[in-house]
């Protein structure tokens, strides 16, 4: 068996009431799977909406989890993963065809883990800024909304996602595992929902994402990160 057969995706879908949208990125990952995505996996937070139907429907496995909160969603994802190789994607972000190319060439080169660059699907000029810092090797460029791949031996050793993070579980997540490994940032981008800036203004999303960030440097409870944040912002 050749390297490229080795491969096997795992992608992992957290979801919450994202019926919109779900069944078309499921079946764009189903459309562009050339071999190497071995199952498309939803976890669902307890979604009021048709967001388990959708998911179904489109192919995915959908999996229920008992807590709504990325990090446990994941982690339950990644626990029944049969792949190698565990691709963690939000439901609002559009894939690049090539993402399994993107994801082989990356661990090929010695990259057991990283993510894309993005940019915003608005044209808006400031939002440009925001995107062009993504392809900065710097923690606060990171984020969920860049995808990320990791190897299942990786993930494992690092014992997954720290579920004590109700928010800010992927900055931790890179956070840990850089100090052991190369991360890759794939230099193309995935395009994101500018929709947290449509409903607040850009200088108020980098405010309370200033702050955000900064509780956490300073190892604020997560709890208390997360009230902060939706109480200063209009989030779905």
């Amino acid at each position: 068996m050749n390297f490229w057969e080795d491969i096997k995706i795992s992608v992992i879908i957290p979801t919450h009431n994202e019926a919109e949208g779900i069944g078309k990125l499921v079946s764009f990952i189903t459309h562009n799977n050339t071999g190497a995505v071995c199952e498309i996996i939803v976890v669902d937070g307890g979604s009021i909406d048709n967001t388990c139907e959708e998911a179904i429907h489109s192919g995915a496995r959908v999996i229920k989890s008992d807590v709504c909160a990325r990090a446990n969603q994941m982690n339950l994802g990644a626990k029944v993963a049969g792949g190698n190789v565990l691709y963690f994607v939000h439901a609002d972000v559009k894939l690049l065809p090539s993402f399994e190319e993107d994801i082989m060439d990356s661990i090929k080169l010695g990259y057991p883990a990283g993510c894309y660059q993005y940019q915003f699907d608005s044209d808006k000029k400031i939002l440009k800024v925001n995107a062009y810092c993504t392809r900065f090797d710097n923690l606060m460029c990171r984020g969920g909304d860049q995808t990320l791949f990791v190897t299942k031996t990786v993930f494992d050793e690092l014992s997954g996602y720290d579920e004590y993070y109700a928010v800010m579980e992927d900055y931790n997540f890179i956070a840990r595992l850089k100090k052991k490994y190369s991360f890759r940032i794939i230099p193309k981008n995935v395009l994101v929902s500018a929709r947290k800036y449509d409903q607040n203004t850009w200088l108020r999303v980098q405010i309370v994402n200033l702050i955000a960030f900064v509780m956490f440097y300073l190892k604020v409870h997560p709890l208390g990160i997360k009230k902060t944040y939706t109480k200063l912002l209009t989030y779905r």
